[in-house]
């Protein structure tokens, strides 16, 4: 298929596989179906304050119990570990399945893994025999600067999962390994991850034309010059900081009072953003890769104005 080519260009895995599904939540359960089947294990390591999706597995590896307590029991053998700290690869061991990580947490505020982090995750899971699952589904494709986030970071992941971007707004998911390894769910059970709409023509062929757009008008090269832009016109006393990469921005203020004012006031001068469901007192900067320099000038003067009459 096309689209599959196209996207393992894009992909470390020399004779690669994809998997496509319904959406990014199921990607992440046939990632976790596939690092269980595939190792023999139990254990999963996940992140705290990462964000996976909303099915029964992906909440598992949800730390922020608000979220998923009322769904409870969750799924068995969950371990976290805080993002950013090194000294927490040492909780990965050869009872570990998989550890399960977004290249930038896309709920905590938009918050990078730094590369002495993630190599060292990497070497860590290289070394006990576990998977390393890369959650790309906000990343990807390109919002970073690159077209998957982990391409900045000089680490090949095991399995890549993706969704959201990949569609164009069209309903799709993937996960993505070597064919080798995706091959660990083709028997014993035979068919073992089974979609109703995963390949679903009308999603690829968005997707396939989706991805085209980017790679024609060279949207990825601009990411870079357009988050210089953003973080030079948001300059503002209320502003604490602005972390992210690419077109991941998130503004930190200090309350979320102050964060739904401001969104408010900028819904009615048809500017349209939101906030975190763990940082409550960022606001989310995630518009389109085709979002033109004016178009910045325009959103980041609205920002601003309601900086100025907002406390």
């Amino acid at each position: 298929m096309k689209l599959a080519k196209k996207i393992l260009s894009h992909l470390p895995f020399e004779n690669g596989a994809v998997y496509f599904v319904n959406s990014g939540s199921e990607a992440i359960e046939g990632a976790l179906k596939l690092a269980k089947k595939a190792t023999g294990r139990q254990e999963i390591i996940a992140a705290r304050n990462a964000y996976h999706g909303s099915t029964h597995g992906a909440l598992s590896l949800m730390s922020y119990t608000y979220y998923n307590q009322a769904f409870r029991p969750l799924l068995p053998g969950i371990q976290f570990i805080d993002f950013n700290v090194e000294e927490e690869v040492n909780k990965i061991t050869e009872k570990t399945a998989a550890v399960v990580l977004e290249t930038v947490q896309g709920e905590a505020g938009y918050l990078p893994a730094t590369i002495p982090f993630l190599q060292a995750v990497a070497n860590k899971c290289k070394s006990t025999g576990t998977l390393l699952i890369l959650d790309e589904v906000q990343c990807g494709f390109g919002r970073t600067g690159k077209f998957f986030a982990y391409q900045h970071y000089n680490i090949q992941p095991d399995i890549v999962v993706m969704a959201k971007g990949i569609g164009g707004g069209m309903p799709i998911g993937v996960f993505s390994a070597s064919r080798n390894l995706m091959l660990h769910l083709s028997d014993n059970p035979i068919l073992g991850h089974i979609t109703t709409f995963g390949g679903h023509p009308v999603s690829c062929a968005a997707s396939l034309a989706t991805i085209e757009v980017i790679e024609n008008e060279n949207l990825i090269a601009q990411v870079g010059d357009k988050e210089m832009r953003f973080r030079q016109l948001l300059q503002h006393s209320k502003i604490n900081q602005i972390t992210g990469k690419g077109l991941m921005l998130a503004i930190h203020l200090d309350t979320f009072e102050q964060v739904k004012a401001i969104i408010n006031y900028c819904i009615h001068q048809r500017s349209i953003t939101d906030w975190f469901l763990y940082a409550t007192n960022c606001i989310r900067l995630s518009p389109p890769l085709t979002i033109t320099n004016d178009q910045i000038q325009e959103v980041c003067t609205i920002l601003i104005e309601a900086l100025d009459q907002h406390h």
